[in-house]
């Protein structure tokens, strides 16, 4: 009997444990599958990206239904962190919500990694910006059932392409247009325009005022406590404000602040490009901008030209911590706030028409 009594105590203390035990070995999240690249990257005169090599996977697991898929690292020109710019899907018994496509050149590769967590119809699909590397395959997967969503001037500005010398481009694939839209309300930022309840999440479509560019949309993950933030932030290269898209530097600083309103402490915030972040991490980017902006102003006003902008080297004490730098990226990102600071143009059906510069001696 005492060795039974023994036995008995030994299973019950056994059973209270286990709840302690299961949750011991529960998954935590963000599960990182594969890191994002950190170079520094080096590629010869005359390169192409071989897109027919880059591998589409997932890279980051935000839940357990909710993941990022994203390109191979070290062969894209323009984004050698990771190939394109991420993309994210929630998928379960409600079909699969994506969050941008990736590239055309990639698209069949997208849908593969997409098939290999889940087989549910594609249904939804937004847009958190216009350029290539996050809508190239929207034609693709609209004709896979998905109903794209977008800002309204995201879809003036895809329905009006300037190539860049400000000549008409190619006339869209009627198939990538959004179909459904909505605007950036100033009186009511960080208002959500579209909620979802799909597959045990509550996902929110949030407008953002004219940053990365002015048809900009962050979407927002309530269960998982995820945002996905685009490009208007990157801590891989200097920021980039597509201006011609309707794009602002001051636009990226109120994005940074809304951010300080509409993100938790514990909130993961997914940028487009480079890794992982939470709100906080974007404060020295915001003081970064703030420089910057007021370093270049006061020399625009001083009559400097943008030759002599350039040559300050404004830059030099954030070079060492900007991730991924270029000598293209840095100049792009000066001459963006030359071009901001003084008769900056109005957005046009979702664009600006801004000055052309000749190409600085170097």
């Amino acid at each position: 009997m005492k060795k039974r009594g023994l036995l008995i105590l030994g299973t019950a203390m056994l059973m209270a444990a286990l709840p302690a035990i299961v949750g011991a070995q529960a998954q935590t999240y963000p599960v990182i599958v594969i890191p994002t690249g950190k170079g520094p990257y080096t590629f010869p005169e005359g390169y192409t990206t071989p897109f027919d090599k880059v591998e589409m996977r997932v890279t980051e697991k935000m839940s357990p239904n909710l993941f990022v898929i994203h390109g191979s690292s070290g062969l894209d020109l323009s984004h050698p962190d990771a190939s394109g710019g991420r993309m994210m899907i929630l998928f379960g018994p409600d079909g699969v919500l994506m969050v941008d496509t990736n590239n055309r050149q990639t698209q069949e590769k997208t849908l593969a990694a997409i098939r290999s967590v889940t087989d549910g119809p594609l249904k939804v699909l937004v847009n958190t910006h216009i350029h290539s590397d996050h809508t190239g395959g929207n034609a693709f997967f609209a004709r896979q059932g998905a109903v794209i969503f977008a800002q309204e001037n995201l879809r003036l500005d895809m329905l009006n392409p300037l190539r860049s010398d400000g000549t008409a481009g190619p006339a869209p694939d009627p198939a990538a247009i959004p179909v459904v839209t909505y605007r950036y309300n100033p009186a009511m930022p960080g208002e959500p325009a579209v909620t979802l309840h799909m597959n045990g999440e509550t996902v929110d479509f949030i407008p953002m005022m004219p940053s990365h560019t002015a048809g900009d949309t962050v979407v927002r993950f309530h269960k998982a406590n995820v945002i996905y933030i685009e490009d208007f932030y990157r801590n891989f290269g200097y920021p980039y404000a597509a201006q011609t898209s309707g794009g602002s530097i001051k636009g990226m600083i109120e994005a940074v602040d809304l951010f300080q309103k509409l993100a938790g402490p514990d909130t993961w915030l997914i940028p487009g490009h480079g890794t992982l972040i939470h709100k906080q991490d974007l404060l020295p980017y915001r003081a970064m901008l703030v420089d910057i902006l007021a370093r270049v102003k006061a020399l625009r006003d001083q009559g400097k030209s943008l030759k002599e902008v350039l040559a300050a080297h404004l830059t030099a004490p954030y070079d060492k911590s900007t991730q991924g730098d270029t000598q293209e990226s840095t100049d792009r990102f000066i001459t963006e706030v030359y071009d901001e600071v003084k008769d900056f143009p109005p957005v046009v059906n979702g664009k600006r028409a801004m000055p052309r510069h000749p190409v600085p001696e170097k």
